[in-house]
């Protein structure tokens, strides 16, 4: 238990909850969405979001291992708060944030104009607080950490 509480103060909550993410996404749900979905669904069905675009298919299956290695990156980016983070988690945070705009408008199951602004509003937050956040990001493995 006090290897979990020093890696939970290691970064600040907001950030601990962007690090949960990118554990489940690089764990659990790309090994299912490159694994195991295709064992059940038809390559047809397969869709990934680039930029807001929507690919289907096998566009869709031959780029999901780059959301793969994505998010392993940034998973262990979050675990080592390596320097390079900064930037790179808060620009991918703000494609994000343009792709959920961008997907709303172009999408047929899109919202429009105003979900789109809504989504971009939600992901700035996370966008400015990566941003902002350059003096958390000094290199240091999580399980050495200081209490924050």
């Amino acid at each position: 238990m006090d290897w979990l509480e020093t890696q939970w103060r290691a970064r600040p909550w907001w950030m601990n909850i962007i690090f949960a993410f990118c554990l489940y996404m690089t764990f659990i749900y790309m090994p299912f969405d490159f694994l195991v979905k295709p064992l059940y669904l038809p390559i047809s069905a397969a869709e990934e979001v680039w930029f807001g675009i929507t690919l289907h298919g096998w566009a869709a299956k031959v780029t999901e291992p780059l959301h793969w290695i994505i998010y392993g990156a940034l998973a262990y980016g979050f675990w080592t708060m390596h320097p390079r983070m900064w930037p790179w988690a808060g620009v991918y945070c703000a494609q994000i944030m343009i792709a959920m705009l961008v997907w709303n408008l172009l999408d047929p199951r899109g919202g429009g104009w105003v979900a789109g602004l809504i989504a971009a509003a939600f992901f700035a937050i996370p966008t400015v607080a990566l941003l902002r956040a350059r003096d958390r990001f000094q290199g240091q493995e999580a399980s050495t950490a200081e209490p924050a």
